[in-house]
């Protein structure tokens, strides 16, 4: 039982970047419960995790971890990181590529240094900010920690 609390907390993590992914529409009518689901349908909303599940064994602890923290997160920062994820999915590689450079670039700061940093980006032109990007890039992912 518990085996299935995690794959549903894996697919509910990971269903909304499949379906925008696909550009899926967006269904009106109600879904029902997941013991309500035919076996077709529970297969077909674990089939995407079940061949990133068997194709990377190495991050198969990445991912046991990472639905162990969605699962205890709280409703509201859960509703906040589906919308972050969301947000990023809708990004191009440039808004990314700055958005990756800014966390970088204050990952290290207190509220004060943030705050002052973002009064000073806000008040760059648009070829200032790629300059300042160019100038100060996040470092590169190593491979297995996560995806853009």
């Amino acid at each position: 039982m518990q085996y299935h609390r995690l794959l549903l907390v894996l697919v509910l993590l990971l269903a909304p970047m499949f379906a925008v992914a696909q550009d899926q529409p967006a269904t009106t009518t109600p879904l029902p419960e997941w013991d309500q689901l035919t076996s077709a349908q529970r297969d077909e909303l674990i089939a995407p995790l079940r061949e990133r599940w068997n194709s990377s064994p190495d991050e198969r602890t990445r991912l046991v971890e990472r639905a162990r923290r969605w699962k205890a997160m709280p409703t509201d920062t859960r509703k906040r990181a589906h919308h972050g994820m969301q947000r990023w999915e809708k990004m191009s590689p440039e808004q990314r590529q700055q958005a990756k450079a800014l966390f970088h670039a204050m990952r290290g700061m207190d509220k004060a240094e943030r705050e002052a940093f973002l009064t000073k980006w806000h008040a760059m032109t648009p070829q200032q900010r790629d300059d300042w990007v160019a100038a100060h890039p996040a470092p590169a992912r190593r491979r297995g920690q996560g995806r853009d």
